[in-house]
């Protein structure tokens, strides 16, 4: 073996060996304050694009959990004011029905007829204050709305607006419907049956769409879960794992700087050729 002070093989082979250990240590380290294996591109820049889609996916459907949380809550204004009106409609024909007693007195009638025609025209003001964010979906003025689907945005829940103004297809009382004697009171009935029937039609199909919007709500989060656990299983680092790696490269660490050391101690033994 060649004695040389110039070219020290050991020192430059453990000096290597070193380096290649504090690069892997560095490595550990960095998953460990992380909690991620693959943080960045260049850990595996196949597997971080796949991550960084998923992650995308999810970012998106909260704006997907959003819009549909947004048409729930005006579906159930809706039909909120929905059940205000059939309530009030069973109160307009309790009293049209009082006033077509033919031995009720004109004074009592006249009272009946008051309370009529305030009950009617609380349903306009219900009807009209029956708006969430700006939509109102029973007084005709937004025939549906659509709720976000998914994160590409290419389907929608799409719920159609019930019309229960006053004088229309599904209440069809008239705006000034009224009555005088017992006759006219009478004649009021048939027209309140109808509406009570097609507004209780109209409820049912706004409670549908609720179910149908909160069914969607739940599917959305639990397949933001299902994504996040597939980042997670992509990225994650087992901690565990890491410990153990780190443990095993800090002792490793410190056997190369001894061998570092011992190395650069075997130049000296050249001196004892000289003496």
């Amino acid at each position: 073996m060649t004695s040389s002070i110039n070219t020290n093989v050991g020192a430059m082979v453990a000096l290597q060996n070193l380096s290649t250990t504090s690069s892997q240590l560095s490595g550990v380290e960095n998953i460990i304050s992380t909690g991620l294996k693959i943080a960045s591109a260049k850990d595996n820049g196949a597997i971080y694009a796949i991550a960084q889609s998923q992650r995308s996916t999810v970012s998106s459907l909260d704006a997907v959990t959003d819009s549909l949380n947004r048409a729930s809550s005006v579906v159930d204004v809706a039909s909120a004011a929905g059940n205000s009106v059939a309530d009030l409609l069973n109160q307009l024909k309790t009293k049209a029905l009082a006033a077509s007693d033919t031995s009720l007195d004109t004074t009592s009638r006249n009272a009946l007829q008051s309370d009529f025609n305030s009950i009617r025209d609380q349903i306009t003001s219900t009807i009209n204050n029956a708006s969430f964010n700006g939509i109102n979906l029973v007084n005709g003025g937004n025939a549906n709305i659509t709720a976000l689907a998914n994160a590409k945005g290419t389907g929608g829940i799409t719920v159609s607006g019930e019309n229960l103004s006053l004088g229309g297809s599904i209440v069809t009382l008239a705006t000034t419907a009224s009555f005088a004697t017992a006759t006219s009171a009478a004649n009021l009935l048939t027209t309140l049956d109808t509406s009570i029937d097609n507004v209780s039609s109209s409820l049912a199909k706004l409670g549908t769409s609720s179910t149908a919007l909160q069914s969607h709500i739940t599917f959305v989060g639990q397949l933001q879960n299902s994504l996040t656990a597939g980042i997670g299983n992509l990225v994650d680092a087992n901690m565990a794992e890491e410990s153990a790696k780190l443990q095993a490269l800090q002792t490793k660490q410190q056997l190369g700087v001894q061998a570092l050391s011992l190395a650069n101690q075997s130049t000296s033994t050249v001196l004892s050729l000289f003496r």
